[in-house]
Formats: structure tokens, sequence, C-alpha cells
């Protein structure tokens, strides 16, 4: 049997989240017969819920497996707007990590991109830190309501050329965000798949929530190739929550760009003073065998509440940043 004659016969088979057989949805994304006779298959679906694909796989491998008489299935599942999101493109994309909040981490994503940015790079930051979103605060926006496409997509909000969507647009804010993980995962659904990103978009910013909960295992799943960083202060407890942050997310598989001490030092009339300690990124990056890619002092912007200048020494040291990481992906 040759691939064209089983995907006619496959297309047969009812994608139970549209109910629509396969053939009319496209959900057929890839078929391939390996030497042993086993059947490779990708399969769109409408929604990949677990009750959608037990169904559809056990449709599948009783005609394979039963009705054809091959040896075996392998079955993916995907989404099939997949093919029109942001996921289906050539974009790198950086965690930003941490192991416990109050490290700075929102606010070295910002001046991140920033400075990716100067460097001629385009940049979004996706705001996965869905329970303490604060990326549009940082920014000094507005917080408005999304709007969208006529095709249904939802239009990021963009401020100094940076495209960002936040959860913080969606809530009200003076209502806590109280959901279980299931309603999270589809909140950063909407963020990846139905988001309407400039086609120019080169790199992608992702401002993970601290810890290492159900958010981190649906961005592994979303992008399994992006690549970490890793955000403590000097002090001993942050360094110590941190690691677990790296250690998380060699486990979910993600390479570790390495790690970023905020908050390192104050320097007050030429004097350094160690307010929080010293030493926690090195402990860090010794623990996960990896480097400190830059000591951030504690400093506050001129003319921003939040973002340095490419003149100031702290937005000297974002451009420094940003230069390594930039290296990385070379």
């Amino acid at each position: 049997m040759t691939k064209e004659e089983l995907k006619i016969k496959l297309g047969e088979v009812l994608d139970p989240s549209a109910s629509k057989p396969l053939s009319e949805t496209g959900g057929i994304k890839h078929i391939g017969i390996d030497d042993d006779n086993v059947v490779t298959l990708i399969i769109g679906l409408e929604s990949d819920n677990d009750a959608y694909t037990k169904k559809i796989k056990r449709d599948l491998a009783r005609i394979v497996k039963l009705d054809l008489g091959f040896k075996g299935l392998k079955t993916e599942f995907q989404l099939n707007k997949l093919d029109d999101s942001i996921l289906n493109r050539e974009v790198k994309y950086i965690g930003i990590a941490s192991g416990k909040g109050g490290v700075g981490k929102s606010t070295v994503t910002a001046n991140l991109a920033y400075a990716l940015k100067r460097l001629g790079k385009k940049v979004g930051i996706i705001d996965a830190d869905v329970y303490g979103s604060s990326i549009p605060t940082i920014l000094d926006m507005e917080i408005t309501k999304p709007k969208g496409t006529k095709e249904q997509k939802i239009i990021p909000f963009k401020k100094d050329d940076i495209e960002l969507i936040s959860t913080e647009f969606f809530m009200d804010p003076t209502k806590p965000l109280m959901w279980r993980g299931p309603m999270l995962g589809k909140m950063l659904n909407h963020f990846f798949y139905d988001v309407e990103w400039n086609d120019k978009i080169e790199y992608i910013l992702v401002d993970l929530p601290p810890g290492t909960g159900d958010v981190a295992m649906d961005i592994q799943k979303l992008i399994p190739d992006s690549k970490m960083l890793i955000v403590t202060t000097p002090h001993k407890s942050a360094s110590h929550i941190a690691v677990k942050a790296g250690f998380a997310a060699q486990q979910l598989n993600h390479d570790l760009l390495g790690v970023i001490e905020n908050m390192s030092h104050l320097d007050h009339k030429g004097e350094r003073l160690n307010i929080f300690g010293e030493g926690g990124g090195v402990i860090v990056a010794d623990k996960l065998n990896t480097d400190v890619l830059a000591s951030i002092p504690i400093g506050q912007p001129i003319n921003h509440i939040s973002i340095f200048a490419a003149d100031e020494e702290i937005g000297v040291d974002y451009l420094g940043l940003a230069n390594k990481l930039l290296k990385t992906f070379e």
C-alpha cells in the first residue's frame, strides 16, 4: 500500500474534536512507513484534549494494524492551528526563569528585550508569569483590553517597537487570578497559537512564573527548544531556590544559557555595597554547570520607571548580556 492510498483510507477517520473526518479538517500532517512496516503519523486536531486523542488513536490503530496489517503505529498529535501560528516559524525562544519571586526577573526580561532591539533584532515578549504578570506595568503601559482581527486573532500590544502579550491585559486589575492548571494552559495556548505576531519577529522572550509548576511544563510542551536564563540575587536563600529552577529546566530538556545575578550590589559614592550579600550567582552557575553571564547592580533609570537607556551604565550591562546571547545563537 502506498502512502497516498493509506492517506485516503485514514482520511475517513473522524476527528472527534471537530466532528469531521480527517480528510476535511486537513488533519493528516505526515505519513511515514519504515522498513519494519511500522506507520508513523502526525495528526492535527482542533483540540488536543486527552479524551479526543485516546479515541482517535484507537480508531487509527484499528485501521492501520487490524484492517491493513501493518506491524505497528506511532502517532503524534498537534493542533491544526499550529500551521498559521508563531510556533510554525523560525523564532528563537528565551525563557527567563527564577526560583522565587522578587528577584527582578520581569525587569530583566523587559530590559533584555530593549537591549536586543537596540542591537537590531525584532523582539516580542510573552508575559507567562500568569499569577504575577507585570510586564505592561514595567513598560509603563496603559492596561486596556486587546483587540482582534477579522480572522479572530489577537492583536499584540506594542511599546517602542516591541510586541507583547500578557495576562494583565485580560484581567480585572482589582481581582486576583485564581485559576487551576488547565486554565493556565489554555491562556498560554492563546498566547502562542492565537496572537497575530509580526512576521519579522526573531526573538521571543518568555517571562516565566517563579518556581517549577504547571506553566513550566506547559512551556516545555509548546516550545521544547526554548533556551533558559536563570535569574537570582546574590543572597544565599535566593540562589538555593534558583538552583531548583535550573534543575527543573534541565529535566525538561531545555538548554541553559546561563545565570544572571540581579541586584548584585549598589554603587554608592564610589563604594560597592553588597546589600543582598554576595556569591549567589556563582553558586547557582557552579551547581548547574553553566556561567554567570551578567551581574546587574541595583539602580534606577533616569528617564523611565524600569527601562535603562543605552548610555546608562546598567543599560550598557544589558547590551553586553544581549551580545553574549546573540553569539550563542549564531
